[in-house]
């Protein structure tokens, strides 16, 4: 006897399809024997974990037979305290797309719009579909978001508004005196995400503060990361500082012990670790400056980006380039999916990694 399962699913839930993550390198190395590797496909922190970190996790390891805080008050106290802002704004979650899910959850219904741009973050759409609401998705502007046609585009079923910026996978940033004027045409009602991943990566004179604008525009919802610049993908943390009500009611929602204890640690530790957060920006920045002079070099067409990555034009299949620099050892990001079929996105590296990856695609491309 047998089930169609797929039918019991909700209609949102039926036509996704899981989340493709980067290439885990032990991956290619099954299916390929090769051990000589670099992954530049996935944004993550190439400087490695934090001594500070290491010996805090050390410490942490004698307690794990117990459950952690679910309330994350010391990690949410640190936050609070660094951003001039209320404990009770705060909410923490399994990575940043968690609270991207919760917000959706919590306040969108399959009646309601949820907008966003054009090659914008994947996560977007699925927690749209998932739910069953509808997407707007609006057309991107040089690769970015267009706030006027995005404010042109609200209606009176628009419940929720992503924003990322910098923007992945394209690196795009948009001016805070923008995203504020965008702010203004906004409906009190329609909740705005600015998803800030990326953000210690921006320039630190165009990164303003969006957290400040909350007391001004309380549907403001500001997301943030510690897999990125701090270096934590692998424990999965993250954080939205909004109105105290919307925090209020994520908290509602959110699994009990959505982080863990390691993780909890971690964070609040590295938030204290100013010398790593520094070291991490110089590297990206060196690495960043040392890929674009390569693409210009190659007339290799890029986005410039504000991010830990890069997006170029390969002027080709940019799967079957992705697919012969997995022969060469190289791990990078297709991003058909994103609506750019000629373009890789590529994690910025050690100088090492970056080497390997210029090497790999000099050849795959026959590049002089």
């Amino acid at each position: 006897m047998s089930c169609d399962f797929l039918s019991l699913a909700n209609p949102g839930v039926q036509k996704l399809h899981p989340y493709q993550a980067g290439k885990p390198t032990d991956e290619l190395e099954r299916e390929l024997g090769i051990t000589n590797i670099v992954k530049l496909a996935s944004n993550e922190n190439p400087l490695g974990l934090s001594d500070s970190v290491k010996a805090a996790l050390q410490k942490e390891l004698t307690e794990l037979t117990r459950y952690p805080d679910a309330n994350g008050f010391y990690l949410k106290q640190a936050l609070a305290d660094k951003y001039s802002v209320e404990i009770n704004q705060v909410t923490l979650g399994n990575g940043s797309n968690d609270l991207l899910e919760l917000v959706a959850r919590a306040f969108v219904e399959p009646r309601h719009e949820v907008m966003f741009a054009e090659h914008a973050f994947v996560v977007y759409p699925i927690v749209t579909q998932a739910i069953g609401a509808k997407a707007v998705v609006v057309k991107a502007k040089d690769y970015g978001h267009d706030l006027t046609a995005m404010a042109a585009a609200i209606t009176d079923n628009t419940k929720l508004i992503f924003i990322a910026n910098p923007n992945n996978p394209t690196g795009t940033f948009l001016e805070q005196d923008e995203i504020k004027a965008f702010l203004t045409k906004v409906p009190s009602d329609v909740l705005v995400v600015l998803d800030e991943a990326y953000f210690e990566y921006a320039a630190e004179q165009r990164r303003g503060n969006a957290i400040a604008w909350i007391a001004e525009f309380p549907n403001l919802i500001v997301s943030r990361t510690f897999s990125k610049a701090y270096g934590l993908a692998g424990l999965r943390v993250g954080y939205s500082i909004s109105h105290p009500d919307i925090a209020d009611i994520l908290n509602r929602v959110r699994q009990p012990f959505n982080c863990n204890a390691l993780a909890l640690k971690a964070a609040e530790t590295i938030l204290k670790d100013q010398q790593y957060l520094v070291d991490s920006v110089n590297l990206n920045n060196a690495g960043m400056k040392d890929l674009c002079a390569f693409f210009e070099a190659n007339k290799l067409d890029y986005i410039p980006s504000m991010g830990n990555f890069i997006t170029v034009n390969v002027g080709q299949s940019g799967d079957e380039v992705y697919q012969k620099l997995l022969l060469e050892g190289v791990i990078v990001r297709p991003i058909t999916g994103y609506g750019l079929p000629q373009h890789l996105r590529i994690s910025i590296g050690t100088e090492a990694e970056n080497q390997r990856f210029k090497q790999a695609l000099t050849h795959v491309l026959n590049l002089k």
